[in-house]
């Protein structure tokens, strides 16, 4: 063939020119170069925090194949590289939340902060006008945020039925912490007439019938038409979406069914999944030993990991659910309800720690948080006989989800033997308003929503969406702060911090929402730090934190968020 005329030539080199214009144009040089097997360099105007908790500073990174290559400062011998504008910060993890509700909950309705059942009722007028034809047997109206302390009253079926707007409607809404449903009369109507009390929850009769908790809810959680497939995978979307948002590369999905783990894996390398998600397992029946509907299973991009099950030992505060050794300084009547005995509970620990798996107990009254303890020191001494349980503990990595009040006798257990707890920050600023009503002034100083005095356990931040907003930002202020980050205030509205004593630096706080998820998903390394051989994950902000003052974070907006050396959000 003969070479090309210079002209030929001339032209030849222009269309190709075009062409890498029109890739950059779709496509920002990163995501090329990082989607393939190139290596990319990171420099950032701001600078770099490489790792948390040492404080390692640097200017630029390299990516290749989705994982962190070189980190470093420019230096006279180095090839000059633009910097990007802003400051880098290792991928943010939330420690305990829940994908599939979240999703669920940002096409539902939103009832958080309402503050009388009118205002309640108002917003699911709303949401109806906007969603016409649900409410039909297959096609319930669902909700999330509604609060008896802030309605004034325990809301009822009745409420729903006298109003027009609702009559003849399936609605199942469940209370800010999700461990209660209101629900309407057609779903009543479904249920048997004369429903005996359930061990472990709770129907509330008085003032009237419409709201079950903990296990009463599986009542009704069972007559619930559930979402198909695809509707899911429009949740899994709107969370993932949602999440990177707010500058989260990873989540510890805190209960994942068998089914939803078929759905997970089908996703995981498909566009549709941009999340990590350390999966805790959850048998349909909850508390229960179902080791043949799954397996452990990690894949290869580190998307999705399971090695991890999810057991629960009690309720909520909020609704005098959770398990208490004394009773409640407002309800004296009753000390809360354990969802399950202790005996069962050891027994499950032993059975799902023997197959491999890390155990996660939700424990948030004292009797919980003993009985988690109980049946964790139980189990260690079953898996490393003769050995000091903290040695073997730091292979396993048992977790307290919640760990909200702990005896000080069991705070020390628990740093005897080196048992971590998962803790969401926001859960202290929200119930600052009434847990001193539910637990007296000197259980709620001695025991109550500890952080400081938990440091060096290698705490586990996080936030429960979406039980709290999932903002790491928020959880951050707030675990420093100790005041809410939606009003600024503490427990009686002023500028004092609630408990100070128990709040955490700047550096401890963000530590456990990036190395702290880590290191109890088994991710040391390789998550929550821009280091050599680490998951390219990182977010940008506009400046580093320790140049903002702490109210700013209370309004802080991510610049960008990375993924596997990807793109996955961008502000502006």
């Amino acid at each position: 063939m003969p070479s090309p005329t210079p002209r030929g030539a001339l032209w030849l080199s222009f269309a190709v020119l075009m062409v890498a214009v029109f890739l950059v144009l779709q496509h920002p040089l990163q995501d090329i170069f990082t989607s393939g097997s190139h290596s990319q360099t990171f420099c950032y105007s701001k600078g770099v925090t490489a790792k948390v908790s040492t404080k390692t500073a640097a200017s630029c990174f390299t990516v290749k194949d989705g994982l962190i290559g070189d980190v470093f400062t420019p230096n006279s011998t180095t090839p000059p590289v633009q910097a990007r504008q802003g400051h880098a910060l290792p991928g943010l993890w939330d420690g305990h939340g829940h994908l599939l509700q979240y999703g669920e909950f940002l096409h539902s309705v939103d009832l958080f902060g309402s503050s009388s059942v009118t205002e309640a009722k108002d917003r699911l007028a709303a949401y109806i006008s906007k969603h016409k034809g649900v409410g039909t047997k297959d096609d319930w109206i669902r909700g999330i945020g509604w609060d008896q302390m802030a309605l004034g009253v325990m809301p009822t079926a009745a409420m729903l039925e006298d109003d027009e707007r609702f009559k003849d409607l399936y609605i199942m809404l469940d209370r800010v912490d999700v461990h209660c449903t209101w629900v309407s009369q057609p779903v009543l109507d479904l249920l048997p007439e004369d429903l005996p009390d359930i061990p472990g929850g709770e129907i509330i009769r008085d003032p009237g019938m419409g709201v079950f908790c903990d296990n009463a809810m599986e009542a009704v959680m069972k007559l619930w038409p559930s979402p198909d497939d695809a509707r899911r995978v429009v949740f899994i979307r709107s969370a993932m979406a949602s999440l990177h948002q707010s500058g989260i590369v990873g989540v510890h999905d805190a209960g994942v069914t068998p089914d939803q783990l078929r759905l997970y894996r089908e996703l995981v390398g498909t566009d549709d999944w941009t999340l990590r998600v350390y999966a805790m397992i959850e048998c349909e029946e909850r508390n229960t030993f179902c080791p043949e509907k799954v397996s452990a299973f990690t894949d290869s991009q580190g998307f999705l990991s399971v090695k991890s099950v999810k057991l629960f030992a009690d309720g909520a505060l909020g609704s005098w659910g959770s398990a208490m050794i004394e009773p409640y300084s407002d309800r004296p009547e009753t000390s809360g309800s354990l969802l399950v005995n202790a005996s069962t509970l050891t027994s499950l620990a032993k059975s799902w720690s023997s197959q491999g798996y890390q155990v996660n107990i939700h424990a948030i009254g004292d009797l919980a948080n003993r009985l988690a303890i109980d049946a964790f020191e139980e189990a260690l001494i079953d898996l490393c006989p003769g050995q000091m349980l903290s040695t073997c503990q730091a292979g396993r990595r048992f977790r307290i989800e919640h760990a909200q009040i702990i005896h000080p006798r069991d705070q020390a257990r628990m740093h005897s033997m080196g048992i971590i707890p998962s803790i969401q920050p926001t859960h202290a600023t929200s119930d600052m308003k009434y847990a001193e009503l539910r637990l007296g002034n000197k259980r709620t100083a001695e025991e109550g929503y500890r952080m400081h005095s938990l440091l060096g356990l290698k705490l586990i931040l996080g936030s429960d969406f979406p039980v709290e907003p999932p903002n790491p930002f928020e959880g951050i202020y707030a675990a420093v702060a100790r005041r809410s980050p939606h009003t600024g205030k503490g427990a009686d509205g002023s500028l004092d911090s609630w408990y100070p004593e128990e709040a955490l630096s700047l550096q401890e706080a963000l530590a456990g929402f990036t190395e702290g998820p880590a290191h109890g998903a088994f991710l040391d390394g390789k998550a929550g730090v821009i280091q050599s051989g680490a998951l390219a994950d990182w977010i940008v902000l506009d400046e580093p934190l320790e140049s903002l003052d702490i109210e700013d974070l209370r309004t802080l907006k991510v610049k960008e968020t990375w993924v596997g050396g990807k793109r996955v959000y961008a502000r502006d």
